[in-house]
């Protein structure tokens, strides 16, 4: 019996893909990419160490560009003006179910202990990119912050605009803690761009592209996601039926 994993499905057809930024059009590619996400993360769950770690390549295997996709600027004067003050006035909020509120600095992140890793990106369009990232573990922040024990998941909001509100993604406190996410500031040994996300970005290495949210704002612990958007938990998942749980 040959076992098809979502990863091969991804990669052997981008035809039957129209993009991240786009509707999946193929009734049938939406069935194997988009449902049965309990039965997927459950199996995945069961057949694998939760703390298993996506593979990591070396310097010489990096992609010649890490090419950008979705939203590649904001475009909101309040962005604008982040940027142009090469972003010291940004601040990440830290909120929600915590003990103690956080609002981060990019020196501060800076200052936390950084994990670098060089990881291949998959997006649902049926792209790859190895790329190396650097940023203090997801998990260091929380813990910092103090979850509270109704605390399940954990929302990201960004600073580009969907439907005239902000983009958002969520995912659950196993792949919170995971040692490979990271709250990355730096692509390739440089300052993020813009395009890829400045100034901090989310990498959740096992999971699909459209989980890594760019331009992050807010970082929020809550015990559910019914008052999240439409109660998916994501912008792609309520709106386009993508799978919340995009594991890889």
């Amino acid at each position: 019996m040959t076992l098809f994993t979502r990863r091969s499905i991804i990669i052997g057809a981008p035809a039957l893909l129209a993009g991240c930024d786009k509707v999946v059009q193929n009734p049938t590619a939406r069935a194997i990419l988009f449902k049965g996400e309990d039965m997927h993360r459950g199996l995945q769950r069961a057949l694998t160490d939760r703390g298993a770690l996506a593979r990591e390549f070396s310097a010489d295997q990096r992609s010649p560009i890490f090419r950008s996709n979705g939203t590649r600027d904001p475009g909101t004067s309040e962005y604008a003006a982040l940027a142009a003050g090469k972003f010291t006035d940004w601040r990440l909020r830290v909120g929600g179910l915590v003990a103690h509120p956080l609002s981060l600095t990019l020196s501060d992140l800076a200052r936390l202990p950084n994990r670098a890793q060089i990881t291949r990106h998959d997006c649902v369009e049926g792209w790859s990119a190895i790329a190396k990232w650097q940023g203090p573990t997801l998990g260091a922040v929380l813990k910092a912050a103090g979850l509270r024990d109704a605390a399940r998941y954990i929302v990201f909001t960004c600073a580009d605009l969907y439907g005239g509100a902000p983009y958002y993604e969520s995912i659950d406190l196993v792949d919170a803690f995971h040692p490979q996410t990271i709250l990355a500031w730096a692509l390739n040994d440089r300052m993020l761009p813009i395009a890829n996300g400045a100034p901090c970005r989310l990498r959740v290495e096992r999971q699909l592209g459209y989980k890594h949210a760019k331009y992050l704002m807010r970082i929020d612990a809550v015990a559910s996601l019914a008052d999240i958007g439409k109660g998916r938990g994501g912008y792609w998942e309520d709106n386009v039926d993508y799978d919340w749980y995009a594991g890889i």
